[in-house]
């Protein structure tokens, strides 16, 4: 199969035969980035609230998001095609998730990280206090091992071609780490570069407005032109979470967690019910087979 400029992603590939099957993944649209940043903001706020407003700490958090990530994953990999909802709840536990766990690794829970006159932060180890270049280091050296295994098995990186369990799960592992780096960037930029929430956010958007024009360069593979947009998405959720929910004094707007996580729940709701029901007549229209994906060997 060739694949042209078009297309989000380039094949990675050899030629191979190919088969008729289910699509489990969605097509990378606009529709795709957008549901991606609002579950990446709330995956900022809503790990905020767990783990600081609602003071259970990191450790714990981390715990119990990491748990609600394995259900929502064994949910979406037991399912037999594409369910907007199953594939965003796992993205959403995937930011949860990687939000705590990146907050975990690279703070140490001292006062600039707690909430108003806390003195302490839940049970349990407060961080590892790696900071955040040793973390990004440590979970960007962890992102390329998952992709080097990928490419080594010779499955497809094509998002709308990975069908097999064993796609899926190395799909779903470098999600989660991809937004736990993204989280540590995230926060890079807001607490420590001086740019700010606003600022942070800004630089992130630019970025990826850079990505979008790269597209059209031949030269650039379109596959890694996504995985570094998906990667920066999830900074500029978690900046944009920040602005949301940090006080005034140190450039947010002070909304709370819990009244930013239930807006951004509500909106992401919203969005995915939308696919939801583009996905029914799509594929549910009277005298409309399901759409085949072409699966490459592997």
């Amino acid at each position: 199969m060739t694949l042209g400029k078009s297309d989000v992603l380039t094949d990675l590939d050899a030629a191979s035969p190919s088969t008729s099957v289910m699509k489990k993944l969605p097509e990378v649209t606009l529709a795709f980035w957008i549901m991606k940043i609002a579950a990446t903001t709330l995956g900022e706020t809503a790990g905020d609230l767990f783990a600081q407003t609602m003071k259970l700490g990191y450790f714990l958090t981390t715990i119990a998001l990491f748990s609600v990530f394995v259900v929502t994953l064994v949910v979406q990999l037991r399912s037999s095609r594409y369910n907007p909802f199953c594939y965003w709840t796992v993205i959403l536990s995937t930011s949860m998730a990687g939000t705590t766990m990146s907050d975990f690794m690279n703070r140490d829970a001292s006062a600039a990280y707690l909430s108003g006159g806390a003195t302490s932060l839940g049970w349990g180890p407060q961080g590892l206090g790696l900071g955040y270049p040793a973390g990004a280091a440590i979970l960007i050296s962890i992102l390329l091992a998952i992709f080097l295994v990928w490419r080594a098995s010779g499955m497809t990186f094509q998002i709308r071609d990975i069908v097999t369990f064993r796609g899926e799960a190395l799909f779903w592992s470098a999600i989660l780490v991809s937004n736990t780096l993204g989280t540590s960037m995230g926060d890079f930029l807001s607490d420590s570069s001086g740019l700010g929430y606003a600022g942070g956010a800004l630089l992130v958007t630019g970025v990826l407005a850079v990505l979008a024009a790269l597209m059209k360069a031949p030269a650039v593979p379109n596959v890694l032109l996504f995985w570094i947009a998906f990667v920066l998405t999830r900074p500029l959720g978690a900046t944009a979470g920040d602005f949301l929910t940090k006080p005034v004094a140190k450039g947010g707007l002070d909304l709370g967690t819990a009244g930013s996580s239930a807006v951004l729940l509500a909106v992401l709701f919203g969005l995915m019910a939308h696919a939801q029901v583009r996905e029914r007549r799509a594929t549910g229209s009277p005298g409309a087979a399901p759409e085949p994906v072409t699966q490459r060997a592997g």
